[in-house]
This record gives C-alpha cells, structure tokens and sequence, in this order.
C-alpha cells in the first residue's frame, strides 16, 4: 500500500512484507528470531519514539503550513491499550527507552493515563516526553506522579515576537511557565529544551540560551535544521551547524568541556562550562552524521514502525495489532522491521529522497 504525497511516496509494509531499500546491494540474510533486537548491520535497537497524535497547537514555520494539516481519522490512531501492549513487547525484545511524542503529545486527551501505564513495564529504565510545553502548566503534576522520568521541550526562542513570528503563537509565557511547572518535580530529570537551528534566526540568541542553561540547570541542545518540513522551505543554506554554534558560545564563555561518559548511540555531543555550571549539547544529524550508532525506532500515531526519520518504508504494526495475532507474531514483525533498518539517512548526497511525511507526522 502507498501513500502519495506529490512526487513522493512511501510504502507501507505488512510484516512478511518488509524488504531492504533499493539502494541497499546486499542481502541481510534472516533475521534473528531470538535474542537482542538488532538491525543487519549489528545496531542494537533500545530507543522506541512513540507518537501519540498528529495533531499539534503550534503552527512552527519549518513544520507545518498555517492552517495545519489533515488529521488522522480517529479510527486509526493506536489507542492506549494497543500502545501498552506494543511497547511491552518492545521492552520484552531489549527497549529500554520509550519518548513519547506528536505532533504535540499533550493534547492526546488523558496523556498521564498512558505514562501510568508505561511506567509499569519491567525493564524500561527510561520513560520520557517530547512537547512544546504549553500545556505543562496544567499537567506537570500528573506527569510526574505518574511515572514520568524525561522531559524535551521544543523552544526556539526566547524573545516574544521572535517566538510568535516562528510559531504562530503568542505563547512564550506558557511555554516558559510549563518549564518551571515540570522542574518542580525532581523525578523528571533532565529537563531539556531542543531549539532547531537556522541560520539567520538562532544566531542572536545562542547567548541568552547559554546563559538561560548556566542559570536554571536546564540542558540546552540545538538540533540543525532537517529536511521534514511540510512546506519543503528547507534548503543546505539555512543549516546553523552545532561547531558554529559552539564557536558562538566559546567567544564568550570560553572553551567549552565535553561531558564524558556518554552513551555512545546518544545523537547529542554535550558540554559543560569550564567552571562547571550550566550543559549545553549540540545535535548535528546534517553535517555529523550519527547513523553508525543509531539505535532508535519511530511509531507513528497510526501505528506505522519507521526505522529511520527519512525511511521510505513503513511496517504495518497496526494491522498486526488489530488481528488475532500473538504477542509472539508481534515481536517478529517488529523483528523483521529492524533487521532491515536503513542504513543511513543519506542527507546531503545524490541518493537522498525525501519522505512523504513531515515532521509532525512521523513524531519526534
């Protein structure tokens, strides 16, 4: 079955149907039936991304047009239990990390319900949240009791008008409010903020942002710009890289120090300040490719398995769900999926295709 989205396209794939993309010259062989989740190339899988909704609040200019997008049907959309049951498996195969996400994840109504219920899956260490924290104010506190360990709030500036001009929205009240709101809770650590970087907007305030990180303890990263707008504005030109944005910092603050320790497969470089106060981290997929250690599997809220943000593949897991399937039926179709995760998101060469889903459509 294919989705068609102007010259783009992507398949979507029952479980015996799943097949490495075309560009691919090799033949994996079968994939294990046991063991670890690992992809063809010896990746061990642990990072699941769920998303919970297409739908979003903001209207960010590199995300989505104006007047939104079509939404899912609701008939489509996983509902709380089948989340639960897919991700317990997904634990069960060697996940240890689940981030939930949207479009904007808080306005799937009843949220904490799901963390509540996520949060009883043995083995998973780490639970967390991607949003753009409007709502926070509102639901930090039912967050964090039930069970919540992880926070990322998008936040590109720090300026009202600049924030509005971006998102569409005069809220960076809110979003600023639903941050202190969640820091409240020390459970829910560490509290990042994620600003996408753009050359010719984020350069004024990469300073403010690295004082806002010394002063609140909050982890700021900057993520270059990606090609999963909507629109398809992006251009190579408009990518700030994470080095320029940390030479910025470093003729102010001076050298800057890595943070060691770091799991390998995590896609930040991070640092601290030579005096030790405040993380600053840098998330370059454009012009450091991290695929070597990628270690991450998307659900889209339609229940669509992606092996990579730029796949043109998808696995039908809603389909597997929603039959008489078992839980070990479950298990090998997502053990199929990963065996032929991507090799890498080919960003920047001759071979690269971009998907037909945005941003918001895939989940953080």
């Amino acid at each position: 079955m294919t989705d068609t989205d102007g010259d783009r396209q992507v398949t979507r794939q029952s479980a015996d149907e799943v097949r490495q993309l075309t560009y691919e010259d090799r033949d994996p062989g079968p994939h294990p039936t046991t063991g670890l989740l690992v992809d063809s190339y010896g990746r061990r899988i642990k990072n699941l991304r769920i998303s919970v909704t297409d739908k979003c609040n903001f209207r960010c200019v590199y995300c989505m047009p104006a007047e939104g997008l079509p939404w899912l049907p609701r008939a489509d959309i996983l509902t709380f239990e089948e989340i639960a049951r897919l991700s317990r498996v997904a634990v069960e195969l060697g996940i240890e990390q689940i981030r939930l996400t949207g479009g904007e994840p808080l306005v799937r109504r009843d949220l904490p319900t799901l963390v509540a219920m996520l949060s009883e899956i043995p083995g998973l260490r780490s639970l967390s949240l991607t949003t753009n924290g409007i709502l926070l104010t509102r639901q930090a506190r039912a967050l964090a009791e039930a069970g919540l360990t992880r926070i990322n709030v998008s936040l590109d500036s720090l300026d009202r008008e600049r924030f509005a001009q971006l998102t569409r929205r005069d809220a960076l009240a809110q979003v600023l409010a639903g941050l202190d709101a969640i820091a409240a809770y020390p459970q829910v650590r560490p509290v990042k903020i994620n600003a996408v970087a753009m050359r010719g907007f984020t350069e004024p305030e990469v300073l403010d942002f690295a004082r806002l990180a010394r002063r609140t303890g909050y982890s700021v990263r900057w993520i270059e710009f990606m090609p999963l707008d909507a629109d398809q504005i992006w251009r190579k030109e408009d990518i700030l890289t994470g080095a320029e944005i940390k030479a910025i910092i470093e003729e102010e603050f001076g050298p800057l120090v890595p943070i060691k320790g770091s799991d390998p497969s995590e896609t930040a470089r991070r640092y601290t300040f030579s005096d030790g106060v405040g993380e600053v981290g840098f998330i370059n997929p454009v012009s450091e490719p991290f695929c070597s250690q990628c270690d991450r599997i998307r659900l889209t809220a339609d229940g669509q398995l992606r092996t990579c943000l730029f796949a043109h593949n998808e696995t039908d897991l809603r389909a597997v769900l929603r039959s008489h399937a078992d839980d070990e039926q479950l298990a090998l179709a997502i053990r199929a999926a990963v065996w032929h995760k991507e090799l890498k998101h080919h960003i920047g060469d001759t071979r690269f295709r971009r998907t037909a889903r945005s941003m918001s459509m895939i989940g953080g």
